[in-house]
């Protein structure tokens, strides 16, 4: 199966060792939930549910963005309302 973009949003605002955790994916916050979006195939795309699962995370929603993402994330995240995830100071 080929890869698909996706944007997972969970619970919470995800702290500094958790943000690490998902490196692989573009991390931006949404108020008190956070946004993880990345090109992902079916096995990674499960991976990413096993680390939510395994750090008790809650799960809010689930899409596949397709064309979406041809732009790049931080333009997604605009346009979306979101803050692009940013180093820590």
């Amino acid at each position: 199966m080929r890869p698909h973009h996706y944007r997972i949003i969970v619970s919470g605002r995800l702290g500094r060792f958790t943000r690490e955790v998902f490196e692989d994916l573009c991390v931006e916050y949404d108020g008190t939930n956070t946004g993880l979006t990345g090109e992902l195939d079916q096995a990674a795309l499960y991976g990413v549910l096993n680390r939510i699962l395994a750090f008790g995370l809650e799960l809010v929603a689930l899409n596949r963005l397709d064309d979406e993402l041809k732009r790049s994330p931080d333009a997604l995240a605009r346009s979306e309302g979101l803050e692009p995830q940013l180093s820590d100071p």
